[in-house]
Order: structure tokens, then C-alpha cells, then sequence
């Protein structure tokens, strides 16, 4: 067995590829330092990250494949699953190797793979846009928790940066600890204390972080939504099947 160390960003992969056409050693498997080895290695290598390698590499991609499909294996990377590293790793070589490059041949089970976790990530964004709810903070920015299966936050960027052009928020993803803050011109990369992402998981910011108008408006909105509650009609499967559960406590119209 070959086994490549890296350090477990997207350069890295791309410097994992560089290295193994420059060795002409193809790994078996890829881990990060931290990841539990496997007890029976032949060859152990630990690939640096070189930007300048890893652009060679993307640079070889955009010659073979589509934006769709670089779209698609940026999507996998987000996903986060440990699988990833060798079904990008294989994906890539495959389409290097190839004359044409593979990437709508769903003979492949890469292919396949590739293209049915980047439709769950595509996913994933498309329902954080749809459940975002921003709570206005007492120093006037727009705040909203979430908690989505994959590491989506730079999808959905776009998208806010367009509807809320004229006001600061942050979007907080409490699974990672990491947050993204817009302050009406750029986007940064905050984070939480350990103290903070606890309230934070709740979905739930105390009422003196609130402004006098959030809290206002959170209580008339729950009004509102009981007062349009026809009891005999409550259909909970229905309800989860177009607001799944896992974002109710995020909406206070549900807390």
C-alpha cells in the first residue's frame, strides 16, 4: 500500500496529484496528519503544499473538463466526507489520463459518486438561502446561526451579498465554528469563543443582544403564525417534508 500525508486543504490534493505523476507513485490512500493509519504500509510519503504546483494542476483541469464539472469537484471538496480525497484524487487522474477527460461518463462509478454528492451539497446551500433567518443585533447587524451538513458558507455568499448589498451580517456555521462577516464591502472569516458557540447552538441569541425592534418584531411574527394556525389541519410529515426539522431552531416562528 502507497499512502500520501497531506494537510488536508484543496492545494494539498492538487499538490498530491503534481507529486504523484512527478514520483510516478499513485496512492492507495490519502490522510491528513491527524487520521488513523493503517497498520500495513509499503510506502509512506508526505506531500507539501506547493500553490505553484497546485496551480499547475488546475490549470491542466480547466483544459479538460468543463466549469460544470470544476463546479461539481469543488462541490465535493466541501462536502467534507472522508471518502473524498481518493474519489477526487482517482476523478482527476482519470481525466488527466484520458484523451477527452471522463467527466459525463456515468459508466464510471467516480463519475457517479462525484456527481450524486455534489448534488447533495448543491443542495444543502439551496435550502440554508431558503431557512437563513437573520435576527438584527443590538449593535445593528443582521445575525443569523446555522448549522448545515456540508461546508457551504462560500456557495451561499453570493446570494447575500446581492439581497442584504446594504447592511452588515454574519452568518455563523455552529457545526465548524466559523462564521463569514460582510460589513457592506468585503467578506471576512470570523469566529466564536467556545463560550459564545454555546447560545449560539441554540439558535437563539439572548433578548439583551437583541435590538428593541427585533425583539419587537420575533414576538408578533410567533403571534402571527399561531393565530394562523388551523389545529385540525396540522400535517407535523408534511410540515418536515417542506421545512425539514433540523432547521426549526432556527426559525422563530417554530421556537
Amino acid at each position: 500500500m502507497i499512502l500520501f500525508i497531506y494537510d488536508h486543504t484543496f492545494d494539498g490534493l492538487l499538490s498530491c496529484v503534481f507529486f504523484a505523476y512527478e514520483q510516478k507513485k499513485f496512492p492507495d490512500l490519502i490522510l491528513s496528519e491527524f487520521d488513523q493509519k493503517p497498520l500495513f504500509i509499503d510506502e509512506q510519503y508526505y506531500v507539501d503544499t506547493e500553490k505553484e504546483k497546485s496551480k499547475r494542476v488546475w490549470k491542466g483541469l480547466e483544459k479538460k473538463i468543463s466549469k460544470f464539472a470544476q463546479n461539481m469537484l469543488l462541490s465535493v471538496w466541501l462536502s467534507e466526507l472522508p471518502e473524498t480525497a481518493m474519489l477526487l484524487f482517482r476523478y482527476i487522474r482519470k481525466n488527466i489520463d484520458h484523451p477527452q477527460g471522463i467527466e459525463m461518463n456515468f459508466g464510471d462509478d467516480d463519475v457517479l459518486r462525484i456527481k450524486d454528492i455534489a448534488q447533495k451539497v448543491g443542495t444543502d446551500a439551496r435550502k440554508l438561502i431558503q431557512f437563513v433567518r437573520f435576527q438584527e443585533t443590538a449593535d445593528g447587524i443582521w445575525f443569523a446561526p446555522v448549522s448545515p451538513r456540508y461546508n457551504v458558507l462560500s456557495l451561499i455568499v453570493p446570494h447575500f451579498k446581492s439581497r442584504y448589498a446594504g447592511q452588515p451580517w454574519i452568518i455563523y456555521d455552529t457545526v465548524r465554528n466559523t462564521g463569514l462577516y460582510y460589513d457592506t464591502h468585503t467578506v471576512q472569516e470570523i469566529t466564536f469563543s467556545q463560550k459564545d458557540l454555546v447560545e449560539l447552538k441554540s439558535g437563539k441569541l439572548d433578548n439583551e443582544k437583541l435590538s428593541d425592534e427585533e425583539a419587537f418584531f420575533q414576538k408578533m411574527w410567533k403571534e402571527y403564525f399561531q393565530s394562523i394556525t388551523i389545529k385540525e389541519r396540522i400535517n407535523l410529515k408534511l410540515q418536515r417534508q417542506h421545512m425539514p426539522k433540523r432547521y426549526w431552531k432556527y426559525l422563530p416562528e417554530i421556537q
